[in-house]
């Protein structure tokens, strides 16, 4: 099965607009804006529709290192700022993109007079870092979404006045090139996603691909290091649900489905303030509502994908119970997949043994309890606990290793 990995690609950016909104206050739809720009730049300069994808996909996943980075300054880190350009280039490069895009995203902080945070010149790093460099700094100084036509002399000056200082002179020239009244106008939040759909090339892959598998364990690490608590949430889900997928029997293309649903069922919480996630006492009803909501955005971003339909259906049931109290749609067992109760045990094996603000991490055997009374209430599904009991007691204390092909 084929899926459109630039729609998983635009998916993923939305939620880091979101996050990125939010720790840094960055306007909406800013990496598409820097997806659009850089693209347009590019084929401007000649590149073709690989290339155009490569430097696409590195422009919308160039702050992709965000929550990593905030983390990194929260616990005192002085070279943040790198970390965050570091682990950015290592997102990209997950992509195994059929192109060269190295330096990138580790460049797109620099400047041609050496005064970025490495310290080179013009002619010391690419040119795709460069395009992404002056459009992220236009965007994030101006707001681009915001300026009307009758400020476009004045962006047409700045970019004249700083080349060849802030930005390179072939950045500079090729933003020139580009940057005219319909480009402002297809730049604003009304019509951003309808551009970036019609600029970035279509690119279609196979559900198997170890592509696919390392944009979800990106995702699944960008999501999980929005709260300290949940650093290992995801990915551990993802990688539990691949290790029960194999004990189930399952072929490759269902055992994909589960470890990528498993790894992106908690995207929507990108949209979820950090204090809500990090709130040590009990939540009140309208926390719990925002907390809730999650789900609803998880499903809204992945409905966005060609061929991601079953994964969709089995993130946005991962919170919902076999006697119909879960959330959002409230569905009961008859409505709910072997595959969806199945993510649904092991979200909650997760949650219960991982640290969290309310509770201590647990071992298995103080872990199986919990799944074992849920069961005997009717929440869960009891023969798949007895299943997780068995198989996941091997890795007491320890994380579960990723799929072969991530080892």
């Amino acid at each position: 099965m084929e899926i459109r990995m630039d729609q998983l690609v635009r998916a993923i950016g939305v939620a880091l607009d979101i996050v990125e909104g939010e720790l840094l206050g960055a306007s909406t739809h800013h990496g598409k804006r820097i997806a659009v720009l850089s693209s347009a730049m590019g084929r401007r300069l000649g590149m073709d529709d690989a290339q155009i994808s490569a430097i696409a996909t590195c422009a919308l996943f160039h702050d992709s290192a965000l929550t990593e980075y905030i983390l990194s300054e929260r616990q005192g880190n002085s070279i943040a700022l790198r970390l965050h350009c570091e682990y950015g280039q290592r997102n990209a490069e997950a992509f195994l993109l059929n192109s060269d895009v190295d330096g990138f995203v580790l460049y797109h902080h620099e400047r041609a007079d050496g005064e970025g945070p490495y310290g080179r010149t013009e002619s010391e790093f690419p040119l795709g870092a460069a395009l992404i460099a002056i459009a992220d700094m236009l965007d994030v100084s101006l707001h681009l979404q915001r300026i009307t036509p009758e400020g476009l002399p004045g962006i047409r000056r700045l970019i004249e006045s700083d080349a060849g200082s802030r930005f390179t002179k072939a950045a500079a020239g090729a933003m020139l090139d580009i940057l005219d009244e319909d480009m402002l106008l297809s730049l604003s939040d009304e019509r951003i996603v309808r551009t970036a759909e019609l600029t970035i090339p279509a690119w279609r892959i196979d559900m198997e691909d170890v592509s696919v598998f390392r944009i979800a364990g990106l995702a699944a690490r960008i999501i999980d290091f929005k709260s300290v608590f949940t650093k290992r949430h995801s990915i551990q889900i993802a990688n539990k649900a691949w290790l029960m997928g194999a004990h189930y029997g399952y072929d490759m293309n269902r055992r994909a489905q589960l470890y990528l649903a498993a790894a992106l069922h908690d995207l929507g919480k990108l949209d979820t303030p950090s204090d809500i996630l990090e709130k040590p006492g009990k939540l009140s009803d309208a926390e719990f509502e925002t907390i809730r909501d999650h789900v609803r955005v998880t499903g809204d971003i992945l409905g966005t994908v060609e061929g991601f339909e079953a994964i969709c259906a089995l993130a946005s049931d991962h919170h919902e119970k076999l006697d119909g109290t879960g959330y959002m749609a409230g569905k009961k067992a008859e409505g709910l997949s072997f595959d969806a109760r199945l993510l649904a045990c092991i979200d909650i094996y997760q949650a219960v043994s991982e640290e969290r603000p309310y509770h201590p991490g647990r071992s298995h055997a103080e872990s199986m309890p919990v799944l074992y009374d849920m069961a005997a209430q009717g929440l869960i599904d009891a023969s798949i606990a007895k299943d997780m009991d068995a198989v996941m007691e091997a890795y007491s204390g320890g994380d579960v290793p990723p799929p072969e092909a991530l080892a």
